[in-house]
């Protein structure tokens, strides 16, 4: 008797044996293929190019709203203090509270590995000074050299990061 062939499961099958492994999975597949796909479909958003911005903070929701954006950016922001201080920074996380006093953002800089933060209500001015790393068609440019370098005969063609400044 020969080896197995290969284990083809059709969606049904599949549905039918992971829901009795795991419960969530049963939530999951509640839906059918088309619906799936269909989701997959869904638009993405628009990437904003930020690099260079000074947004203008004349309100508090002018602040808000450039805080989400400092948020959301992939490269560096310099935030400057009431107090005239200048903080060259990479912002990972923030809190918004009801006030300007009780919100804050949460960031690292180049010379120190330290989580800091600082609060809204300090903050006179930013700016996207960065390079936004999320910026660009690096995906589009590597499938292209992928393509050219495999259509050219090379082999083990690996995806590298780009060199960090």
């Amino acid at each position: 008797m020969g080896a197995p062939g290969p284990c083809i499961e059709t969606w049904e099958t599949y549905k039918a044996n992971s829901a009795k492994k795991d419960p969530m999975t049963a939530e999951v597949q509640r839906y059918s293929l088309e619906q799936i796909e269909a989701l997959e479909l869904a638009p993405g958003s628009e990437h904003l190019n930020l690099e260079g911005w000074v947004p203008e903070l004349a309100d508090e929701n002018e602040l808000r709203g450039a805080l989400e954006k400092a948020f959301d950016y992939r490269g560096d922001v310099t935030i400057t203090l009431k107090s005239g201080e200048r903080i060259e920074a990479y912002i990972f996380n923030r809190k918004t509270g009801p006030t300007l006093a009780e919100s804050y953002v949460q960031y690292f800089t180049p010379k120190s590995p330290a989580k800091q933060r600082v609060s809204y209500a300090e903050i006179a001015r930013l700016e996207f000074t960065g390079k936004d790393r999320a910026a660009g068609k690096h995906w589009e440019a590597w499938v292209k050299s992928y393509n050219e370098r495999k259509a050219a005969g090379e082999k083990n063609i690996a995806l590298q990061p780009e060199v960090l400044e």
